[in-house]
């Protein structure tokens, strides 16, 4: 072999390996064009990409390469023999009879090279799609010999696949960085979480925010458990988002929403063939959330016989993709949250014990809406705004009279049923002002979850006017934790002026609970 054989060997292995690389497409133009450069000399290399029925210049590079070369355009039609070379896919070098029984030199009119000089085009082909052409032009009248025009080919379908591979890689950043975007979107929407949280006039609810907070910083495993309802999807994205972890994937599963005989491919991908309809490769769960971090909503849900696999992929960090033997790694925080009373299931042997211990090294409960009703007013406004663009309604507002219809609701759904309550009202409300007569709650049911005091519990028609009324008043007070003034005070929410509620309280010989601040 010759040194430059050896020169291109040499070269073909390097961009090979660039073909991988982060590099820009222009960079890959420059080495690949650069490393050609000592096979087959040339005092002009051209990279030409189709575009449409055009040859567009998108890179040229030696000595003739000029501001002229860098803006030129072809049109296949004009040139039946370049168009042939595509057809062929076979490299071709020209002789000084060609040009001139042809279709002329692609560089009529740009540059002045002498009658009969050394020029050669090679196909730039990746399977079925032509993505362009490579020319080769010397000032020499000396054909370029068949051995460099066969290497030039080999040269130029390597080069084709590098710009393909470096093509995908922009599409998948652009999608990337889309979906990045897209993400830290729909995190602050559900998250605006974050913010209730910390300035929840709960205190049992800002005690869960301050041990989020601290667990945040950690690798720590964390479950969440509480009510259908309560949040803890947006508690997990708010953890996420205060995590080292907050720049990489936040991916969520609900194990309770996919087939038993579906899970395990959902959770760590499947090869082709693996079963019936596995077309092709798929990553699961665990790979799409590498470097971030894997929510598993309603994991008392899961499968008594994918618990091994789960425990093995949280202890080892490592797993088989369903049909696969090759074992395969993922750094991945992992959080998971039930409603399940898994003291129950391990009891009934359906939630493995080993399992157990490794999800609930920092367990969280969140609490009720029931018990936090002094955030309603916070709340409903973050639940506003996350509905804006589904419903196209700004500026929505509840009335204070809306207000206290909604404090004194159960709320079996939660948040859940919260956002559906004020999302159906919005869609009906006339105004933006939602007033009881469009909050459309259901009725109170038997065995509600809602502790009720002894005469909320007595039939309506033994309670006296003035007992429902200072019922209503003492739950008021407990939702705003014995606020008074403001604007997410009692008297604002009963709409009536602080002295008269406070004239009321008097009457009713109804004291007033402590405040309770952020």
């Amino acid at each position: 072999m010759t040194t430059a054989g050896l020169d291109l060997t040499s070269d073909l292995r390097e961009l090979a390996a660039f073909a991988g690389d982060d590099a820009a497409l222009e960079d890959l133009f420059r080495r690949g064009l650069d490393g050609l450069a000592r096979v087959a000399p040339y005092d002009l290399a051209t990279v030409f990409l189709l575009e449409g029925g055009r040859l567009v210049a998108r890179a040229a590079r030696g000595p003739l390469a000029d501001a002229r070369v860098k803006s030129h355009s072809l049109s296949l039609a004009d040139f039946p023999s370049l168009r042939e070379a595509l057809e062929t896919r076979r490299a071709r070098a020209f002789t000084e009879n060609d040009h001139s029984h042809g279709d002329g030199d692609p560089f009529d009119g740009v540059l002045d090279l002498p009658h009969g000089h050394s020029c050669m085009v090679a196909p730039l082909y990746v399977g079925d799609r032509a993505l362009g052409l490579l020319t080769l032009d010397r000032a020499v009248c000396e054909p370029y010999a068949k051995p460099v025009v066969d290497l030039v080919e080999v040269y130029a379908q390597l080069l084709a696949t590098a710009i393909r591979s470096a093509e995908q890689r922009t599409a998948m950043a652009r999608l990337h960085d889309q979906d990045h975007e897209h993400a830290k979107l729909l995190e602050e929407q559900l998250g605006g979480a974050a913010d209730v949280l910390e300035t929840s006039q709960s205190p049992a609810m800002r005690e869960v925010a301050r041990r989020a907070r601290q667990v945040a910083e950690t690798d720590t495993p964390v479950l969440l458990l509480g009510e259908t309802g309560t949040g803890k999807e947006r508690l997990a994205r708010a953890i996420h988002g205060w995590s080292r972890r907050a720049e990489q994937p936040f991916v969520a599963i609900n194990c309770a929403a996919i087939p038993g005989g579906l899970l395990e491919s959902e959770l760590f991908g499947h090869l082709k063939g693996a079963f019936t309809g596995a077309t092709r490769d798929r990553p699961g769960r665990f790979q799409m959330a590498n470097g971030g971090t894997l929510f598993l909503d309603e994991i008392g849900e899961l499968p008594i016989d994918l618990q091994p696999k789960l425990l093995r992929a949280l202890q080892e960090g490592r797993f088989e993709p369903v049909g696969g033997d090759r074992t395969v790694k993922a750094d991945v925080r992992i959080l998971s949250a039930t409603h399940v009373d898994l003291d129950r299931a391990l009891r009934e042997r359906r939630f493995r014990e080993d399992l157990y211990y490794r999800l609930s090294v920092f367990p969280l409960r969140l609490p009720p809406l029931r018990e936090r009703l002094a955030d309603l007013p916070r709340l409903v406004e973050a639940l506003f705004a996350e509905q804006t663009r589904r419903t196209g309604r700004r500026g929505m507002k509840v009335t204070a009279e809306g207000l206290a219809k909604l404090a004194a609701h159960a709320w079996p759904g939660n948040l859940r049923e919260l956002g559906n309550v004020l999302e159906r009202a919005t869609i009906l409300a006339a105004t933006n002002r939602l007033g009881p007569e469009v909050l459309d709650l259901p009725a109170a049911e038997a065995g509600a979850t809602r502790p009720r005091s002894d005469a909320a519990a007595k039939p309506f028609a033994m309670a006296t006017l003035e007992q429902v009324e200072r019922e209503h008043i003492a739950r008021v007070l407990q939702a705003t934790g014995g606020r008074v003034y403001g604007p997410h005070g009692a008297a604002r929410i009963l709409g009536v002026p602080p002295s008269t509620l406070q004239s009321r309280m008097k009457k009713l010989d109804l004291k007033r609970a402590p405040e309770t601040h952020a």
